[in-house]
């Protein structure tokens, strides 16, 4: 079944590129914004990520935590994120448990017939652990809708 809205967001622990663990559930009293994205280091995965990066603050200003969640492991992970300065979490979901979780994964990503890979995919959470705005891109080559994000954001 997929994830809606109002629903408790599924917990996940995954480590960061920094090889910090990180746990869903004790981010509990902040906003968080999941950003599911297929590969490090594509085309379409750096704009979206560079696009959240240049504007930090206003997902700052609502008291958002953003974590970007790929199944790349947390040494490629580390990597791409110096490379574009990035200046939130990235968690390497190499197990695809949180892509499971949140019923993201792809049975074969379109390029290349890779299996194992997430979909691109856009989730808030607020501070209560609840689902508030769910978005699954339906294909890789898509921008999550930051400006609905924003607005979910600024609405709880």
């Amino acid at each position: 079944m997929a994830i809606v809205i109002g629903q408790v967001a599924p917990d996940f622990s995954l480590f960061d590129s920094e090889k910090n663990k990180v746990t869903l559930s004790e981010l509990k009293g902040k906003n968080v914004v999941i950003l599911f994205f297929p590969l490090a280091f594509t085309g379409v995965c750096t704009t979206e990520l560079c696009s959240v990066r240049d504007n930090i603050a206003s997902y700052n200003d609502t008291n958002a935590q953003v974590l970007g969640i790929s199944v790349d492991s947390l040494f490629v992970l580390d990597k791409f994120k110096q490379e574009q300065n990035l200046n939130f979490s990235l968690l390497s979901d190499f197990n695809k448990d949180a892509a499971k979780a949140f019923e993201v994964l792809y049975d074969t990503f379109p390029a290349f017939e890779m299996q194992g890979v997430s979909k691109r995919a856009a989730f808030v959470i607020n501070k209560e652990g609840i689902i508030k705005y769910t978005e699954v891109c339906a294909s890789p080559g898509d921008l999550p809708d930051f400006a609905a994000i924003q607005s979910t954001l600024q609405s709880i």
